[in-house]
């Protein structure tokens, strides 16, 4: 295995203590859990009277509780309830086009925090996809659904590829963007060395302690600029400094760094552990939910050819959407065309089509 170079996490100048887990960036709850992210326990830039977290707009936040942590969500609307759940570096924000869409059209839309992420619970360990694909689906039953339809990004489109084949009762429907099934995601990564460079960032956070550095210093800078580098050409509204200062206060917030970096961590160090394979093994069975797969044609971190592959792992109705001359973040890019593939996916009866 060839593992390319990370040099966008090499040594740093000055770096913020804040982006450690240790005594020095986080705060303890009598329980032994980390501080959550809400704005109310951390000392952060502030957006507005809700913290760097809790956005106004015509959604509503609250807290639920689910697989023994709290989970701060945003929602909207009445209806068939659609989960969304976001990607690295950011947080339940990157969904505020798609929430608004998505009430309109009849469903109730939830965005939810990761575990370790915005205004959810930091939790010292837990952050093994398989367990935070618990949280996931654990969030649907607190909310009293009987399932969802799954919508997720990067990260949250691999937690949600693992709740369907771990929980296909609670999983009504799945809908991914950038991001390929599991088991694609890791043949990718150790056999495609283009994807495996694209990945570099991955390699990067394998190193303790200074990757979370790395991402807090000087404002959480770094964040900034994963965003721009990763969006695609086509729409240069998107990102723009609002946007970037918005996903650089919540990296900000203590811990969160830390928090962030682990899922990837147990992705690579757990290849050739026990738990590791059990979990590939674990991700063969098929996912026999309609599936809709939604990719940038540009998408700099996560290859075309790595998602492309993914509907041999799907045993249902599978539909592909590439979005010609988009980034990594197709829902905000393109947000109206994102809006009404997922939209008129979610009505259709017929999603074989």
């Amino acid at each position: 295995m060839t593992v390319p170079d990370s040099s966008a996490f090499g040594p740093a100048g000055s770096a913020s203590p804040q982006g450690s887990a240790g005594p020095a960036g986080s705060s303890t709850s009598p329980a032994g859990r980390l501080s959550s992210g809400d704005g109310r326990s951390a000392s952060t830039g502030q957006a507005g009277a809700g913290g760097p977290v809790r956005l106004d707009g015509p959604w509503t936040h609250r807290d639920v509780a689910a697989n023994g942590a709290r989970f701060h969500i945003a929602e909207m609307g009445e209806g068939p309830l659609v989960l969304l759940l976001h990607g690295f570096p950011q947080f339940w924000w990157t969904w505020r086009h798609q929430l608004p869409a998505l009430a309109e059209a009849g469903f109730r839309a939830v965005a939810m925090d990761l575990r370790g992420v915005g205004g959810s619970d930091r939790t010292p360990r837990g952050y093994d996809p398989a367990n935070l694909a618990l949280d996931v689906t654990g969030v649907i039953r607190s909310l009293g659904e009987p399932d969802a339809a799954l919508v997720g990004h990067d990260l949250g489109g691999y937690l949600a590829w693992t709740a369907a084949v771990m929980r296909p009762k609670l999983v009504r429907r799945l809908a991914v963007s950038s991001m390929p099934h599991p088991r694609r995601w890791r043949s990718s990564m150790l056999s495609d060395f283009a994807q495996s460079r694209a990945g570099s960032y991955i390699w990067g956070f394998q190193r303790p302690w200074l990757p979370e550095r790395q991402l807090v210093a000087d404002d959480a800078a770094l964040v900034g600029k994963l965003v721009q580098d990763w969006a695609g050409p086509r729409t240069p509204d998107f990102p723009d400094e609002e946007t970037l200062a918005v996903y650089r206060r919540a990296m900000s917030i203590p811990s969160t760094a830390h928090c962030s970096i682990e899922p990837y961590r147990w992705m690579v160090r757990s290849m050739a552990r026990p738990d590791g394979v059990q979990f590939n093994r674990r991700m063969k069975r098929p996912v026999r939910v309609p599936t809709l797969h939604l990719h940038g044609s540009l998408d700099p971190a996560v290859r075309t050819r790595s998602s492309a592959g993914s509907g041999e792992y799907v045993e249902a109705p599978y539909r592909w959407r590439l979005f010609d001359g988009v980034g990594h973040f197709p829902h905000e890019e393109d947000p109206i065309a994102f809006s009404t593939e997922l939209i008129n996916w979610l009505k259709d009866p017929e999603p074989d089509r």
